[in-house]
């Protein structure tokens, strides 16, 4: 295996210096995220070479629909409700039926006046083209382990590639996850389980969380709180991958303020053996596994067109 992880100081996760225990390695999204890139455009040549000139193609829909005017009549209200569902649910359809697109990710949160229930957009969406992984058919397939018949969830897959990067094995560890969102959390857990760790999934109403933190060899946390998790609740030696990204106010900065994650970096990288940075750990990565999901779609598009021709 290629390491991509950076040895702060030429020191190892649990190497000393004297009688001080070394930081953790910084296990980089930057650099695991530019060798998958790379993976993927050997990839995609091969498939250009092959099928001539075949490209993978994915289409972004995002979602932007306004009221115009103020009026508040109710019959007014249901009917752009509905007329803007219909538009969202139409270009859903259109996109399922393009055979030259692979890929098809809605933006979310669906940014409209009117309320649009988002399960019923992402289900919309062609299980095949759902290289976001959110539909309740990959979702399904994602809990009953069926890995190799589905699309994983970007950053839940990013976050495991992150974790084999470290060069530590996932089975037999005891992994617990913060947050159980659809797009994070539960994925997350899904995906640990059938990857052989025994996992505990934490939350708002966790009672314990500290304590349930302190056990875990392998941790992710994605609960959307700034600096939650204090380094000295880590385990010593730990795995943390960090999916947070929050804005903190800081004056020094321009901007005046700065992004931080779920995890206090300065504190529980004194513990940890290798964390995630934010900037520049799953976020990258994220991205990273999207290019990936949309050529693997396309690999399976090929497979069929073979089989059917």
């Amino acid at each position: 295996m290629l390491s991509v992880v950076a040895r702060p100081l030429g020191l190892g996760a649990s190497c000393c210096r004297g009688s001080r225990r070394a930081i953790a390695t910084v296990i980089s999204g930057n650099k695991a995220s530019k060798l998958v890139r790379e993976r993927l455009k050997e990839e995609v040549e091969k498939m250009k070479v092959q099928f001539c000139g075949f490209r993978p193609s994915l289409v972004v829909l995002q979602v932007c629909v306004f009221q115009v005017g103020d009026r508040d009549d109710s019959n007014l209200y249901i009917s752009t409700k509905l007329k803007a569902a219909a538009e969202v649910l139409h270009s859903i359809m259109s996109v399922n039926e393009n055979q030259t697109v692979h890929g098809l990710i809605v933006q979310l949160p669906l940014d409209t006046v009117n309320h649009i229930n988002s399960e019923l957009v992402t289900n919309a969406v062609s299980p095949e083209k759902d290289v976001d992984g959110l539909s309740c058919i990959n979702a399904g397939k994602l809990s009953r382990g069926d890995l190799n018949d589905c699309f994983i969830p970007c950053t839940p897959n990013g976050c495991l590639e992150l974790i084999r990067q470290t060069g530590v094995s996932v089975a037999g560890k005891h992994a617990v996850v913060i947050g159980r969102s659809k797009i994070v959390g539960a994925p997350m857990h899904d995906l640990l389980l059938w990857n052989h760790a025994t996992v505990t999934t934490c939350h708002s109403k966790t009672p314990d969380l500290p304590e349930q933190v302190g056990r875990a060899d392998i941790l992710v946390v994605g609960a959307g709180r700034a600096e939650m998790v204090r380094g000295g609740w880590v385990k010593e030696g730990a795995v943390v991958i960090d999916c947070g990204i929050n804005y903190v106010p800081d004056e020094t900065r321009a901007s005046g303020k700065r992004v931080v994650g779920d995890v206090h970096y300065a504190s529980a990288n004194q513990r940890a053996g290798f964390i995630t940075p934010v900037p520049g750990g799953v976020g990258p990565m994220t991205v990273a596994m999207l290019m990936e999901n949309t050529v693997q779609s396309a690999q399976r598009f090929l497979l069929r067109s073979q089989s059917h021709g």
